[in-house]
């Protein structure tokens, strides 16, 4: 599970500590306290960026790390970038580009949250392994199914890969190269060989686990257990978050 790992940052920090469940929940709670806070208000997305860097500080994240991550968010970027210039309405001149005053405001609310949310999730991946994170996720009573075939997609997607990169190298070693649409039904049908193998392998390791008494349901274990200690800790940083928000609703 490879694939995984590198968005998880090894470590023995409180914070890597805490079980699965305290974190997703708190990072689903303070993602909630965000997204409830009004445009208007530019100190409060502060205080939930001195949040969050409070949590990479005590999770030893380092920035760099936090910002190669954070690429992830370039598309939500380029488009709150284009939603001033397209936006329609009032309209104000910036550096000798008139752009719509709604639409500057459209943008930094999609910034200021999509940022803070993508940062809080690396913050969960960094400090969680992939396997964790499911367990929490059952532990939280997400549905059975749903948890398990993130299970298997995390358990086998370095499979496939491997069996991409095998593919690739064969028809290579045949002379093929993809120049331009006129190889594409190559690639179509090596995909559709790869859909096959997939499906094939799927089939194999169903009865392997029917074999073996699988019911329906994953044998449990680790166990998980949180204490209130735990969860208090955990919930430190989103009950800051909802604080903050309820005072942008409240404070004049």
């Amino acid at each position: 599970m490879s694939a995984g790992h590198r968005l998880h940052l090894r470590g023995d920090t409180p914070v890597h500590r805490l079980p699965p469940q305290c974190k997703l929940a708190a990072t689903l709670a303070f993602a909630v306290a965000v997204v409830a806070t009004p445009r208007e208000r530019f100190w409060a997305f502060g205080v939930y960026a001195l949040l969050l860097a409070g949590v990479a500080l005590a999770a030893r994240v380092p920035a760099a790390f936090l910002l190669r991550r954070m690429t992830i968010e370039v598309p939500f970027v380029l488009f709150a970038v284009a939603i001033p210039i397209i936006g329609m309405g009032e309209r104000v001149e910036v550096l000798g580009v008139p752009l719509s005053v709604e639409g500057l405001w459209a943008s930094w609310n999609i910034l200021a949250k999509a940022t803070l949310g993508v940062a809080a999730s690396i913050l969960l991946a960094a400090t969680t392994e992939p396997r964790m994170l499911l367990y929490g996720a059952e532990r939280l009573r997400l549905p059975q199914l749903m948890v398990q075939i993130a299970m298997f997609m995390l358990r086998y997607l370095d499979v496939i890969l491997d069996e991409m990169r095998r593919m690739r190298i064969a028809r290579e070693s045949r002379g093929f190269v993809a120049r331009d649409l006129r190889q594409a039904p190559v690639l179509a049908k090596s995909l559709g060989a790869l859909f096959i193998r997939a499906y094939e392998r799927g089939e194999r390791v169903h009865i392997a686990m029917l074999s073996r008494g699988y019911t329906g349901r994953m044998p449990v274990i680790d166990e998980l257990p949180a204490s209130g200690r735990q969860w208090a800790a955990a919930a430190s940083v989103p009950v800051l978050a909802a604080v903050t928000a309820v005072l942008a609703w409240t404070l004049p």
